[in-house]
């Protein structure tokens, strides 16, 4: 009894906060749920980030589900990314079950079921307002490292996005930045040397493999106009409920890079964007990011650098990010060090390595008393998961088994009826998924381009006439002086003949007369 009095104690010291917190369950000791003993998250370090990890079929899902309906009903709008396409049921209540409401009594809960305002955003032919930004937006340097380019490589980039710069050349998607790349190594190559120095054809063409590898995975889709304004994230609806915005990913799960390319591109948007406001009663916006080691296995170290430097910093803007994964282990070091909240589900332990990650894995939470971690770890059971946070002083809460609350939305996908009948309903819809196409560097270099090949082969057209007129008129001025000469003799003897034939006949006639 005396265990768990002070487990009580000291679950309830840890988890009473003065300012608004949402409820992920009931704490648990000797795996008995202890009724009324509640387990809270304050929202006011919900901008200090989060791990939700455990094992296909832990729960993972749903947990995330229960943080991002919570969030909705105190007014903070969210963005999920959902790659298993088993998100979208959190836009209509639960349906309720005889099992949901016996977790709820050992919890000493009451389960209502409700509903969250959603908006379907999309990167690809999923239905949702489309995602784009352009080249221009990402900069050369976030645009270097998502190429996971060298220094050099990385240089021509900037000198690239100067020349467009100074000569008025808009970049807006992939075919704008490749049609700069063809002409500065052809006809613009002078000119570019010129003012900024040699360029590499080597790196060059390096460059332009990478830009090719990243359409090969449906890239140039995300690139281009109407870009995305990330202050459309942080609506709420007419009741003041922040509004879900769910990212459709179920068909880019074989591309990577293109989901890590928009994962920083987002992040890097948001954090430029979004205005400096420190520590708030409650986060402006939480990001939650589902099958997060998509982002980081195909990641470069320079990507890597830039995705811990952003959650470092982006948490002064109000906004919190959470990462969904199986193991930790996914997340690089330097990023888990930045995480607040820890919810960590079953782990299995089907061989030796495994078992060395969940030793691994207790190893990020703080000591506790009253469990064996790496033991617990691996016979939680479904919709249970130890919790640490931290409290309003910035300080890590007790560890504590806890029995997750369930959704109060559908744990299912909506229909396709359903999904349709919010789709019609969308205002994001009608204003992004207009195509446009105004002129950039690709139409006025190719006009360029062109006119130069036209005055090219004008040139050598008229070249080719002159050439061919010179060697007409040097033929006619050989002949007339052939000829003048011919005449001029012809003449002189026909004159001699005259003036001789009318010498002699005059002397004939003189010589008669004399």
């Amino acid at each position: 009894m005396a265990k768990k009095e002070t487990f009580t104690k000291s679950i309830e010291e840890g988890y009473t906060f003065k300012g608004p917190a949402l409820t992920l369950g009931g704490a648990m000791l000797d795996k008995s749920c202890i009724p009324g003993l509640h387990v809270k998250i304050p929202m006011k370090t919900l901008n200090r980030h989060g791990l939700i990890a455990g094992a296909t079929g832990s729960g993972k899902t749903k947990t995330l589900q229960i943080i991002a309906e919570q969030l909705s009903r105190q007014g903070v709008p969210s963005l999920l990314m959902d790659v298993k396409g088993d998100l979208s049921g959190i836009a209509v209540p639960s349906a309720g079950h005889p099992k949901i409401d016996e977790r709820h009594e050992k919890i000493g809960l009451e389960f209502r079921a409700s509903g969250s305002p959603v908006e379907f955003l999309s990167l690809s032919d999923e239905p949702g307002a489309r995602l784009r930004a352009t080249v221009s937006e990402f900069g050369p340097v976030l645009f270097s490292k998502i190429l996971g380019l060298n220094e050099t490589q990385s240089s021509i980039v900037s000198v690239i996005f100067k020349y467009c710069d100074d000569h008025d050349l808009p970049l807006l998607d992939l075919k704008d930045f490749r049609k700069v790349l063809q002409y500065l190594s052809t006809d613009g190559k002078d000119s570019i040397e010129a003012e900024y120095g040699r360029i590499s054809s080597a790196s060059v063409g390096a460059i332009m493999r990478r830009i090719v590898e990243i359409e090969q995975q449906d890239g140039d889709r995300f690139f281009g106009e109407r870009s995305f304004v990330v202050d459309d994230l942080c609506a709420t609806d007419s009741e003041g409920k922040g509004i879900v915005s769910i990212i459709r990913l179920t068909d880019i799960q074989d591309r990577p890079k293109l989901f890590s390319t928009f994962m920083l591109q987002i992040l890097a948007e948001i954090y430029h964007q979004f205005e400096e406001v420190g520590d708030m009663e409650k986060p402006k916006l939480a990001i939650f990011i589902d099958e997060a080691h998509l982002v980081f296995e195909e990641a470069s170290r320079a990507l890597l650098d830039q995705i811990e430097t952003i959650v470092k910093l982006i948490r002064s803007k109000g906004v919190g990010i959470f990462f969904v994964t199986q193991n930790p282990t996914d997340i690089p070091d330097d990023v888990l060090g930045q995480l607040g909240l820890k919810v960590q589900h079953a782990l299995r332990a089907f061989t030796a390595k495994d078992r060395r990650a969940i030793k691994l894995a207790a190893e990020n939470y703080p000591l506790t008393d009253y469990y064996e971690v790496s033991t617990l770890l691996t016979e939680l059971g479904i919709g249970e998961a130890m919790v640490t946070a931290l409290n309003e002083k910035g300080i890590p809460t007790p560890l504590v088994h806890t029995m997750l609350r369930a959704p109060e939305s559908r744990m299912d996908v909506l229909t396709a009826a359903e999904i349709k009948e919010i789709l019609s309903r969308s205002e994001l819809i009608d204003f992004y998924n207009k195509e446009m196409d105004r002129e950039s560097a690709y139409e006025i270099l190719t006009d360029k381009m062109d006119q130069a090949r036209e005055d090219e082969m004008r040139r050598e057209r008229e070249s080719a006439r002159s050439k061919k007129s010179s060697r007409k008129t040097r033929g006619r001025r050989k002949k007339s002086t052939f000829d003048q000469i011919l005449d001029t003799t012809t003449k002189r003897q026909i004159g001699r003949t005259i003036a001789r034939e009318l010498t002699r006949g005059l002397l004939g006639v003189l010589g008669v007369k004399r």
